[in-house]
């Protein structure tokens, strides 16, 4: 099983890459959750986007946003695991190539996500702590967290 990773910012992305990055989002993030909500969100094109391929299948993607495109800190977003590939701990790759990924694009700062409420644990896990009370974003429960420098 091959895994490799690839960063890049909006500009460079093939439109393969593009297109294999929305669909894997709207699989998950609009279908498998059942949650109809328009995913371009006028956002990507100000960001980088890390794909984590395996045997060059796009298995994991996280998208990097610079600080002052959601929250007043640099952020992560759009976190999602394909299903043919869970269970394998390709999150936490993910996660930590992401986070090392933002502070060598942006500099060593607090990264702040939107974090599901369900992922709690796996995030207190890569150091984040919860900032504020739980939300609804879009019927799926959420929680703001920061990872502290």
């Amino acid at each position: 099983m091959a895994q490799h990773t690839i960063i890049k910012h909006f500009t460079e992305l093939t439109t393969t890459e593009l297109y294999n990055i929305l669909k894997l989002r709207s699989e998950v993030f609009v279908v498998e959750q059942n949650c109809p909500y328009l995913d371009p969100d006028d956002k990507d094109q100000q960001c980088y986007h890390l794909m984590l391929y395996v045997d060059n299948q796009l298995a994991a993607y996280a998208r990097l946003l610079p600080a002052g495109v959601s929250y007043n800190e640099v952020s992560i977003g759009r976190v999602v695991t394909s299903p043919q590939f869970r269970g394998q701990g390709l999150g936490e790759k993910l996660m930590t190539t992401t986070i090392n990924a933002c502070y060598e694009k942006f500099g060593r700062s607090p990264i702040r996500i939107g974090a599901q409420l369900y992922l709690l644990k796996f995030y207190r896990s890569l150091s984040f702590e919860e900032v504020g009370e739980p939300y609804d974003e879009d019927g799926i429960p959420h929680i703001e967290m920061v990872k502290p420098v």
